[in-house]
């Protein structure tokens, strides 16, 4: 059984700093959807950095169970042309997505795979019911990585582990409750709207009220 589920250099990963009179954003809008458009179908893939590339398919082909799909060598960065080589290698789940990541040690250094929290990045993985969450659990154990859990967070079950890169990986089975959660938009947004009155003033102490109101940028 698999388990189911291009970031790009180019970017860096460097955030976009955002002034008060920044003519690239704009208050918040109601953006107009076209009914023609096909909302997005799944996942291509999710990817990160990783400290080596055999470390890491040890970890998801070996321990995980994902075949590693491929993994090729790019002496460039598409876009700018810089010479920077990387590899991008990519792991299937059993839904066809895949999970991948970039190995290029020249950028990096061991502060970029410190564990990070939950809160920051984890990535969860979908497994069919609880019989098949603790088999998995119990292998991952046996295979020399601990995995603690499980956690009953009403409408999942998960178990968690790190990979080798400080990436927590989580996973999860369905319960019951998940059609009903899952079911109510109206009352997802009313949460949200609550929630932002009662974080505002934090959040504005923290990042400035410009960071939280932009939306999206000028043309």
């Amino acid at each position: 059984m698999r388990l189911q589920g291009f970031g790009h250099p180019l970017f860096n990963g460097v955030p976009h700093v955002v002034r008060r009179n920044d003519p690239y954003w704009r208050n918040p809008t109601v953006v107009k959807k076209s009914a023609s458009l096909e909302r997005p179908r799944g996942i291509n893939h999710a990817a990160y950095r990783c400290r080596d590339a055999e470390q890491t398919r040890w970890f998801y082909e070996d321990v995980l169970g994902l075949p590693l799909a491929t993994a090729p060598v790019f002496e460039d960065v598409p876009g700018t042309g810089e010479r920077i080589p990387y590899m991008h290698l990519f792991f299937q789940l059993g839904n066809g997505e895949t999970i991948a990541f970039f190995d290029q040690p020249e950028t990096a250094d061991e502060s970029k795979f410190a564990r990070a929290h939950s809160f920051d990045r984890h990535l969860a993985l979908e497994v069919p019911d609880e019989a098949s969450l603790l088999a998995w659990q119990k292998q991952i154990n046996e295979a020399g990585v601990s995995c603690l859990g499980p956690v009953d967070h009403g409408f999942v079950k998960s178990v968690y582990m790190y990979d080798p890169n400080g990436l927590q990986v989580e996973l999860t089975c369905r319960t019951g409750a998940w059609e009903e959660e899952m079911s109510d938009p109206a009352r997802a947004r009313a949460s949200i709207a609550e929630w932002s009155q009662r974080m505002r003033a934090e959040k504005e102490r923290r990042f400035g009220a410009a960071a939280i109101d932009r939306r999206s940028r000028r043309r």
